[in-house]
């Protein structure tokens, strides 16, 4: 009986938990889509690399708010089993207050577990899977970045300048800056337009001069139709893999290893130096250690049951439950900020979630142990 009962409050927990997280993850994944929108759009990606980019973040932005929502539901469900006098099932049933929180206490390991698994390696991982969709990716939505009287540099190494763009979709007066940091080239058009398919993707350009400068040797040359080839350009799109973006069996190693701090890994255009150090110490913490305030939240929740409804304190004791519940989460993200600034720091931040988890239980029992 016991056993049912519970099991009943599992499956409704977890049921809106789950509810809540898709909700909360699309209202905030709708509002990045649009950030990135521009964001991809204004670096010349097109629309088939954008929807890819912003699907792949979807699980960093659950990873990131399962706390809150753990919070919200534990909360909303504890409160509504206490209206509809579902709890009191449990207390009937023989239930002691303090069982019933360990219970919850235990699904908040399972949790712990499952967050600890997705931030360390599934979010990475699709977060550094858009990467390479962007760095895969060609300016497959250049041709509609040309405006008239607008310099356009989407793409790395590249300026160009168009002076008017007609009905056709032909260009006139194209300018083309193609220089590097040891050469200059310049390329002047009065006519042009683009080539753009899955074959080839050139700017064929007519009537016109190349000035090509290198040291001190001038060549000019003039030409009645030329192939410029834009496949050959990248966009301006960070294509270096961010460190939240890092296998973390790489950052562990990066990490422990101190005495190989020169080592480059290709694929991820990362290189592990001293001078990250404590950045990649601060994404472990988040990755392994930031998910043990999951117990802590839930163990604070567990407060809810200490009055009924019809006690005089039921209310005060709800939004003190809340507020000092927010105020953990805030604790949560504001200390991983401090953690690697010294070792007293880190030191602090390593023992908070235990020493919270110990006094708001201890004082738990004490409040239940007669109950």
């Amino acid at each position: 009986m016991k056993k049912l009962i519970f099991r009943k409050f599992a499956k409704d927990t977890s049921v809106f938990f789950i509810l809540m997280c898709l909700v909360v993850g699309i209202i905030v994944w709708t509002l990045q889509a649009v950030n990135y929108f521009d964001f991809v759009v204004q670096d010349g990606h097109g629309l088939k690399t954008y929807f890819s980019y912003i699907i792949l973040t979807f699980p960093k932005i659950i990873h990131r708010i399962i706390p809150f929502i753990f919070f919200i539901s534990l909360f909303y469900m504890l409160i509504d089993y206490e209206v509809r006098n579902e709890l009191l099932i449990f207390w009937t049933a023989g239930v002691s207050k303090f069982n019933f929180a360990n219970k919850i206490i235990f699904l908040s390991i399972i949790l712990t577990i499952l967050q600890i698994c997705m931030g360390s390696f599934f979010s990475p991982l699709t977060q550094f899977k858009g990467r390479e969709f962007l760095k895969n990716s060609n300016i497959d939505f250049f041709t509609s970045l040309i405006k008239e009287g607008k310099f356009i540099n989407a793409v790395d190494g590249l300026t160009i300048f168009i002076k008017n763009k007609n009905d056709d979709g032909s260009f006139s007066k194209v300018f083309i800056d193609d220089s590097s940091k040891s050469t200059t080239k310049m390329i002047y058009a009065k006519n042009g337009n683009i080539i753009d398919n899955d074959k080839r993707k050139i700017f064929k350009l007519f009537e016109g001069q190349v000035i090509n400068k290198e040291k001190k040797k001038i060549n000019v040359f003039e030409f009645d139709e030329i192939d410029f080839n834009l496949a050959d350009y990248s966009s301006n799109t960070i294509l270096v893999a961010k460190i939240q973006e890092m296998p973390s069996i790489k950052l562990l190693k990066c990490s422990f290893e101190f005495s190989n701090y020169n080592d480059f890994d290709s694929r991820y255009n990362f290189r592990c130096d001293n001078s990250i150090k404590n950045e990649i110490k601060e994404e472990l913490f988040k990755r392994f250690y930031k998910p043990l305030y999951i117990p802590v939240i839930a163990v604070m929740c567990c407060f809810l049951v200490i009055f009924p409804k019809n006690n005089i304190q039921y209310k005060k004791n709800r939004k003190i439950t809340f507020i000092t519940t927010f105020l953990i989460i805030v604790l949560s993200e504001a200390s991983l900020r401090y953690s690697t600034t010294s070792n007293f720091t880190t030191i602090i931040y390593l023992a908070l979630p235990w020493l919270s988890f110990m006094i708001i239980y201890l004082i738990f029992y004490n409040r239940t142990k007669n109950v």
